[in-house]
């Protein structure tokens, strides 16, 4: 079935007119990927999409309160993860024990956490890959030349560094972090 998924996500990334470079080698078994820009909920279907041709199952954090019948079931099966967000040190505690009890995880996060222009990021992603003791993937979308790419692995150590070193790593790439 993953063969035929991954084909599937081939033929549709081929439709969309996006290219997906495959895997880089310090990809494991367990990370936070981080994506940038967040500029259409068709980020989000690409990212499943790309984890689909890569034949692995991504997982997103979405509010518990989306989590109500039947659409729970096609959340679930797409990788959605019910958080209660009422406190942001519960989110990373939640994340943290998926990434204990799973022999292999990918959590995707999208740190600006929203499509409008933003002057800033959120660093949940930094939190839980530092308590959850993962690496962090660093993924674009390059909308220019349709391409996904993999721009390196950072594993937290000291958050004002690590972010200043991802803000770096993207503009070099072609996208200015808030």
């Amino acid at each position: 079935m993953k063969l035929v998924l991954s084909y599937i996500g081939r033929f549709l990334f081929f439709l969309m007119g996006w290219k997906f470079i495959p895997l880089p080698p310090y990809f494991d078994k367990k990370h936070v990927i981080i994506g940038f820009p967040h500029t259409s909920n068709m980020d989000t279907v690409r990212a499943f999409t790309g984890f689909k041709i890569a034949k692995l199952k991504g997982h997103v954090i979405m509010k518990k309160e989306l989590f109500f019948f039947p659409m729970s079931i096609f959340f679930k099966m797409i990788g959605g993860i019910p958080v209660d967000r009422s406190s942001k040190s519960g989110v990373v505690e939640q994340m943290a024990l998926e990434f204990e009890k799973r022999e292999s995880f990918y959590l995707s996060i999208v740190p600006e956490g929203t499509r409008k222009k933003t002057d800033s990021i959120r660093t949940g992603f930094w939190h839980i890959a530092k308590k959850a003791d993962v690496s962090i993937i660093l993924w674009y979308l390059d909308n220019e030349t349709k391409t996904t790419r993999w721009l390196g692995e950072i594993n937290p150590k000291e958050i004002d560094a690590d972010i200043s070193k991802i803000r770096s790593i993207y503009k070099e790439a072609g996208y200015n972090i808030p």
